[in-house]
């Protein structure tokens, strides 16, 4: 089989290499660490190919130029352990034959979360945090930014599909959701670009998260740039947050506004003067820095037979300044390495300053540094806790992972050829107050399309007052508004479900705030109510008055006829009943509520019973007169009042017992009417309340009954055609006020049953003492006894 050559030169290997050289040198320098020890390494190149990883670990682990599997033919120094590969998927391979024998590796670059177990990798390390905090990471940065609908798109090795299901998994938890998947297939020499752009076209996700590394996903890009795809924001693992390679001005069109995860830029104390030093006249015999000076400078060394031949390259001429195109972002892998190298040195170190006796091994024995075996050192790799020189602390947690902390990068245009990578923020998961991942918005800049943080949603934000329903059949991001529910608010934008107000208050309008519920209540303040108190009062003149008439006249004949005494009593209940209504009109206090059925069923009781004494004295006055009549000893006062006094306590006694078993109480009531109170009087027993007014309807019952009958009297007797009309008139109104007391709400019930007052009280003076005031006031011919003894011998 044909031997795998490197084709192409990588800048950051390089300088990952020169992290290494510049880490052993000041190790060696320090007298303090490893005293008296000297480091040595040998560097192997795995041109990215599973092949040469294995060779490379197997001619390590033999120490020969043979590959013999199982056998050490290590002269000198015995190898401390490995540090790479800087691909997971090489690194899975490697650390499947280095765990083995419990070799140490620790590798700079390899983030795949199933390196984290330790079942199948027991001796793997490495200096850069595993996927499965990266991709928490891109969750929660789609999160702060409001993004809901993302597409993503991932390499389809080892590193993009972990990361893709763990990132998907952690947006689904943050409440977004995933608009496509898509795979870049490094197996394709055009990636699968085409159809992966034609995807992005046609969604509507404008934020795209790639898991991919710079040489797989610039063919993306190239066809994106190709279609004139624009106006997406693309976010980036760290495997290409960084990259030279995509910083490419001609990229500025796509990539502008990307943001993303990058390594975090760690200090290395005179580094990048150690790399700006580097020159390849100093060192001739390096051929790898002449490349590395070509890459850096877009130039190219010429030959004296390319001067002849005339090529158009740009030379190299050696004037290049390397420090111009050193940034911080460059060495962020190398300082990974730079750590790996002082991992390995501070666990030496520890296996070194071991004392006999003391140690952690069999019979508390200590490893001897010149002989130790690769165990041995794995054992004080775990345990390693060091601080680095830029005052970061290092150590490895069970599972072989450093401290987890990144960097958010913002690519942003400059004035040079390349875009620039502006730190924006950084997710730390170490940080004191739980607060891992702080950007500030305010320093990005986004692509030309978009001004502001851009939106990317399935559905347009529901805003205040709506909430979000699902659509049957699509995905939970995808969503209609639907305003709240009568008596609910949202306060939030987007908001899943509404909440209720308080009992005390309701939704403003928006329906995004509760205000205090207003009250009803039949007020003075009210037109209805102060009309209805004005009539209440008014109406209570008119039986003054006519008592007071009644009394001037009550030696005239018509007085007389109609039983003054009754009469009287009579004006002064109906005068109560008028007043009554007035205790329906107000704030209901308790007090109020307590008294005021009660008053209304007490006077009206008194009323009605009157005019039922009025109609029986008629009647038995009548039937007195006829020879030898056993009535006469009936005709007198005391019958009447009797009567009276026996059906006011009937009525009387449904009272009492009302207010002992269950009196009425002042309510607040929320269910009748949406949005206010109605401040009320609850009747406490409504049997009680219709019994109380059953019974007046019986009384008036009788009445119109008895008096209906003794219609035909004579004129001289003739009241009780007039007691007929008024307690037909009585018993109308209130037989017309039940349907309309049910139906009627709020205020308005408390206003029927005042009008029902005032009506059925105007019935009775109307009909019984209006005609008498006529005869008296305006026809005082016709109040003469010969006037009515005529009528009556007519009749």
């Amino acid at each position: 089989m044909p031997e795998v050559q490197c084709k192409r030169f990588g800048i950051e290997p390089y300088q990952s290499l020169q992290a290494l050289t510049f880490a052993v040198d000041k190790i060696n320098a320090d007298p303090e660490l490893l005293p008296n020890i000297t480091l040595g390494f040998q560097v192997f190149d795995t041109c990215r190919s599973l092949r040469r990883a294995a060779q490379g670990t197997f001619a390590m682990l033999s120490g020969g130029e043979e590959i013999i599997p199982n056998y050490n033919c290590h002269e000198g120094a015995p190898l401390a352990g490995i540090i790479g590969d800087s691909g997971s998927t090489r690194s899975i391979l490697m650390a499947q034959i280095l765990g083995l024998n419990r070799y140490p590796q620790i590798s700079y670059f390899s983030t795949s979360p199933i390196l984290s177990e330790r079942d199948l990798f027991p001796s793997f390390f490495r200096t850069i945090p595993s996927d499965e905090f990266q991709m928490k990471g891109l969750a929660q940065l789609v999160s702060h930014f409001g993004w809901s609908w993302v597409g993503l798109l991932a390499s389809d090795n080892d590193y993009g599909q972990y990361g893709l299901q763990l990132v998907r998994q952690e947006i689904i938890n943050h409440g977004a959701c995933v608009a496509f998947t898509e795979n870049i297939l490094t197996t394709e020499p055009n990636r699968n670009a085409p159809r992966i752009v034609q995807v992005i076209k046609q969604s509507t996700a404008n934020v795209v998260i790639v898991i991919a590394s710079d040489s797989d996903f610039v063919i993306v890009v190239e066809e994106l740039l190709k279609q004139n795809v624009t106006g997406k924001v693309w976010v980036a693992s760290e495997s290409w947050s960084t990259s030279g390679l995509l910083s490419a001005k001609r990229f500025q069109v796509v990539l502008m506004g990307s943001v993303g995860f990058a390594i975090h830029a760690g200090q290395i104390p005179n580094f990048t003067n150690y790399l700006s030093s580097l020159h390849p006249s100093k060192n001739p015999q390096d051929s790898h820095l002449w490349e590395y000076w070509e890459e850096v400078f877009s130039c190219k060394w010429l030959s004296p037979k390319d001067l002849v031949a005339n090529v158009t390259y740009k030379a190299c001429t050696g004037n290049e300044k390397l420090e111009s195109q050193l940034s911080e972002e460059n060495v962020r892998l190398s300082f990974n390495v730079y750590t790996a190298v002082y991992a390995i040195a501070w666990a030496l170190h520890n296996l070194q300053q071991c004392v006999s006796g003391t140690g952690p091994f069999y019979h508390s024995d200590c490893a001897n540094i010149f002989s130790f075996h690769p165990w041995h050192l794995f054992h004080y790799i775990k345990n390693v806790n060091f601080k680095n020189q830029d005052g970061s602390y290092m150590f490895f947690d069970e599972k072989g992972n450093p401290p987890a902390i990144y960097d958010i990068v913002n690519w942003r245009p400059r004035e040079s050829t390349t875009l620039e990578k502006v730190v924006v923020g950084s997710y730390d998961l170490n940080v004191p107050d739980g607060k891992t991942l702080k950007v500030d918005s305010s320093r990005i800049t986004w692509s030309n399309t978009f001004d502001q943080v851009p939106l990317s949603n399935c559905s347009p934000r529901c805003p205040l007052g709506f909430r979000k329903v699902i659509i049957p059949g699509k995905p939970l991001c995808c969503h209609e508004c639907s305003s709240c529910p009568q008596g609910q608010i949202s306060s939030q934008i987007d908001a899943v479900e509404c909440h209720p107000c308080s009992w005390d208050t309701w939704p403003n309008l928006q329906q995004d705030r509760c205000l205090p519920r207003p009250t009803e209540f039949l007020s003075y303040g009210d037109p209805l109510g102060y009309s209805l108190a004005a009539i209440s009062i008014f109406s209570s003149l008119i039986p003054l008055i006519i008592l007071a008439v009644f009394i001037h006249q009550k030696k005239t004949p018509i007085v007389r006829a109609n039983n003054y005494s009754l009469s009287c009593l009579l004006l002064l209940s109906l005068l109560l009943c008028f007043l009554c209504s007035l205790g329906f009109i107000g704030y209901p206090q308790p007090e109020k509520c307590l008294l005021r059925q009660v008053a209304f069923g007490m006077v009206f009781a008194l009323c009605i019973s009157c005019v039922l004494a009025k109609t029986i004295t008629v009647v038995i006055a009548f039937n007195a007169t006829k020879p030898g009549s056993r009535l006469r000893k009936w005709t007198g006062v005391k019958v009447s009042y009797c009567l009276i006094m026996f059906c006011v306590f009937i009525q009387l006694f449904v009272c009492i017992m009302w207010l002992i078993l269950s009196p009425p109480f002042h309510e607040l009531e929320t269910d009748t009417k949406p949005g206010v109170i109605i401040v009320n009087c609850n009747e406490g027993s409504p049997t009680a309340f219709w019994c109380m007014l059953g019974y007046l309807g019986l009384l008036a019952s009788i009445s119109f009954i008895v008096a209906f009958l003794a219609r035909r009297l004579p004129d001289s007797f003739n009241e009780a055609k007039l007691i007929t009309f008024s307690m037909l008139a009585f018993l109308s109104v209130w037989v017309s006020f039940i349907p309309a007391y049910l139906s009627a709400r709020g205020m308005y019930t408390v206003a029927m049953e005042v009008f029902a007052i005032l009506s059925s009280s105007w019935a009775v003076v109307g009909c019984i003492f209006v005609p008498k005031c006529v005869i008296i006031l305006f026809k005082p011919n016709l109040n003469t006894r010969d006037h009515i003894m005529f009528k009556g011998s007519n009749k």
